[in-house]
């Protein structure tokens, strides 16, 4: 579940967990309907961004301790709770540090201490509130990966909150994307990314442009005509019907745009473009481009471009594959400080 602060995705996995209670609708584990059963009967556990270790405990004491817990009830002896507990250490990669305090373990650790924790009893569910907020950049990144990792072995599902929208393409299976309370698209991250369904998942999910305009019609049953940018261009219609005449937004994400001095031929759509600024940022030169209008363009240039030198004031084209771009229903464009506001308040 992806969105900005305030939207809803916290109080959904409130909901899921049982400490919020539904208005309407259910929440349904495995087809069962637990929308009334109380928190310690429902078979979810939950890890936080502070993942609330026992400090006095080893590693291992801090795993086994929800299969004590239940020992009488389930029946399990002490066999089978070291049995399952040294299973999922051994998943989470912390077998040889079984005997070692939380204290003795860095950030990426206690958060697979935590995990092999809420892990080792095999609820229905596992819900993860921004669990790897705490930790640095890069740590992040390989946990990311440890994650996905760890749940294709123990075949659990979890839900995972976030607001990063990296983090969410990277791990996810299907992306709930939130607005205001609302669930804006459900899909994969490629669907989400290539076919957003409204202008804002389109704004909110990588960097993309948006561009108001009109579409004037349909060209065949591949393409629409939309009216952007002071000329008419071909792009593919989305999944909402659209008038001719009707007001649009032509989305582009920027690394499908190129940047040439001289007019491109062949099945492509291009615009004239003054450069702007230039941003080197190691794999890809990022370019700001003026349209038509002053409208704003941003082009992320590889190498494979072999671009000559380029400094502000320099007159381009910048062209693009007609299956590069998508039509949306017409809304207001959100800024790149509207976009930073909502990350920041996340």
């Amino acid at each position: 579940m992806l969105g900005p602060s305030g939207c809803g995705k916290t109080t959904t996995l409130r909901m899921i967990a049982g400490f919020e209670s539904p208005t309407e609708g259910a929440i349904r584990l495995e087809g069962v309907d637990v929308s009334r059963v109380p928190p310690n009967k429902r078979n979810v556990n939950t890890v936080f961004q502070h993942y609330a270790l026992f400090p006095h405990m080893t590693v291992w004491d801090n795993v086994a301790y929800g299969p004590r817990s239940r020992k009488k009830s389930a029946r399990l002896d002490s066999a089978a709770v070291r049995k399952s507990v040294d299973e999922m250490l051994e998943v989470v990669r912390l077998t040889d540090f079984a005997q070692r305090k939380p204290a003795q373990l860095s950030g990426g650790q206690q958060q697979r201490v935590a995990l092999a924790r809420a892990l080792v009893n095999y609820p229905s569910a596992l819900l993860l509130d921004e669990p790897l907020g705490a930790l640095d950049l890069k740590l992040r990144h390989v946990m990311q990966f440890e994650l996905k990792r760890i749940q294709r072995e123990v075949g659990i599902t979890f839900v995972y909150v976030t607001h990063d929208q990296e983090e969410a393409l990277t791990m996810s299976d299907r992306i709930a994307v939130m607005n205001a309370g609302n669930v804006e698209q459900i899909g994969t991250p490629t669907e989400i990314y290539d076919r957003p369904a409204t202008v804002f998942v389109a704004g909110f999910i990588g960097q993309a442009n948006l561009w108001h305009g009109r579409q004037t019609g349909r060209v065949n049953r591949d393409y629409v005509e939309v009216e952007v940018l002071g000329t008419k261009l071909r792009a593919r219609p989305g999944d909402t019907t659209i008038e001719p005449g009707g007001q649009a937004t032509l989305m582009v994400r920027p690394e499908r745009v190129r940047v040439s001095m001289e007019q491109p031929t062949g099945d492509l759509v291009s615009v004239k473009a003054k450069v702007v600024d230039l941003t080197f940022q190691g794999p890809v030169l990022r370019l700001s481009l003026a349209g038509a209008g002053d409208a704003p363009i941003l082009a992320h240039v590889g190498p494979e471009q072999n671009l000559p030198l380029l400094r502000p004031g320099d007159d381009v084209y910048v062209c693009w594959s007609p299956d590069a771009s998508l039509v949306l229903p017409a809304a207001d464009i959100p800024t790149t400080e509207d976009l930073e506001d909502m990350l920041d308040d996340s």
